[in-house]
């Protein structure tokens, strides 16, 4: 058996890289016919580890941020050693490995097309000093340059996060980044029969009748929650909009009430089954300022449903062109966007299939093996 370590510093299934993770150290240790000894190297577990996968656990000992990326880069380090794995997989913070998966793309770009969700003036002035002054960002950036550079094999999961990274370290060149696109579990993800639609909305405590829009996100500022508000405000009063992943700030509700569409905004809090959300829903709508390659995106197409994104998105290659707006901070243009695409069937291309799944990384963690 060929001894494989995966790096994270969260082992859990809520998260997009944290999700990833979880399915693919369970796909390479109960599907791959016993060739592959996995552990998981983590600083916290959250839940069960997938069948047959090792954990170590190397804690949180320092606190705040610094701490944090710090010890997890210094301490993944050890545990990588000490293991003599025959392949080791770093998922995120960490410096040395034989395949990185840039799931998030350069921190510096991130923060540039990020800023754009934040009020001009005060607001974005204040946000990029707390950025530049904490000391755990700028070591994040350090940890990223130090990956880029001590990894055999790097893997971007879309051609956005590709190009970025070549913008960002010119040294590397598009066709020595090996591309590999995110790929939902199309046993959980997939159209159900339209006639429970009215049942799932009762179990989310959603109207029946609704035209409803579904969104997703922890980071609401970055996901354009806000903006999504303003464009329901342009929208008749039959459409509402169900926000799967926290309760709802006092200023987004206040946005809401000024708005006056509070009635019409649902916030769910966290959703474990996303499925039944998706399949209750009229749309999809991500209206991120910025994400490497949306899992939900994935998820929602999977699901049947119509999805509305943004150029800021590496998973709206998947997306006809009508579907992708170029501003996301173009609330009428997005309320446009969903009057126009809600009723009419799924928004995916089908002249687009890119390498994607986990197939392609358990080939690619097969040939170092035995290289």
């Amino acid at each position: 058996m060929k001894r494989i370590a995966l790096m994270l510093p969260k082992l859990s299934r809520y998260g997009g890289a944290e999700q990833f993770g979880y399915r693919l150290a369970e796909y390479l240790a109960t599907r791959c016919g016993g060739e592959f000894d996995v552990t998981f190297i983590c600083a916290k577990q959250d839940g069960p580890a997938p069948q047959g996968v090792h954990v170590v656990r190397v804690g949180r000992p320092i606190p705040g941020k610094l701490g944090k990326v710090l010890w997890f880069a210094l301490a993944a380090e050890v545990a990588r050693r000490k293991g003599h794995f025959d392949v080791s997989v770093g998922l995120g913070n960490t410096i040395f490995q034989d395949v990185a998966r840039l799931s998030g793309g350069p921190t510096k770009l991130f923060w540039d097309y990020s800023i754009r969700a934040y009020a001009p003036g005060r607001e974005r002035i204040l946000k990029t000093i707390s950025r530049l002054l904490s000391p755990g960002k700028q070591l994040g950036r350090l940890v990223e340059r130090l990956c880029v550079r001590n990894t055999r094999v790097l893997v971007a999961n879309s051609e956005f996060v590709r190009d970025l990274t070549v913008r960002t370290h010119p040294h590397l060149k598009p066709e020595n980044i090996r591309l590999i696109y995110n790929k939902p579990d199309l046993t959980r993800f997939f159209p159900d029969d339209p006639a429970r639609k009215p049942e799932l909305r009762q179990r989310f405590d959603l109207p029946e009748n609704a035209e409803l829009i579904v969104t997703a996100g922890t980071n609401f500022r970055l996901k354009g929650i806000h903006v999504l508000i303003r464009s329901l405000a342009e929208l008749p009063a039959s459409f509402h909009l169900a926000v799967a992943g926290g309760r709802g700030s006092r200023e987004l509700l206040a946005l809401a009430d000024t708005l006056g569409v509070r009635e019409r905004v649902h916030f769910l809090g966290r959703v474990d089954d996303m499925p039944a959300l998706y399949q209750a829903g009229d749309i999809f709508v991500l209206n991120t300022f910025y994400d490497a390659c949306a899992n939900a995106v994935l998820e929602a197409l999977a699901c049947g449903l119509p999805v509305v994104s943004t150029s800021c998105n590496g998973s709206s290659d998947f997306l006809r062109p009508e579907a992708v707006l170029p501003d996301p901070a173009d609330a009428t243009e997005l309320a446009r966007h969903i009057r126009a695409l809600i009723h009419h069937g799924s928004t995916a291309r089908t002249d687009f299939a890119p390498t994607s799944g986990l197939e392609p990384y358990v080939d690619l963690i097969r040939e170092l093996a035995h290289d």
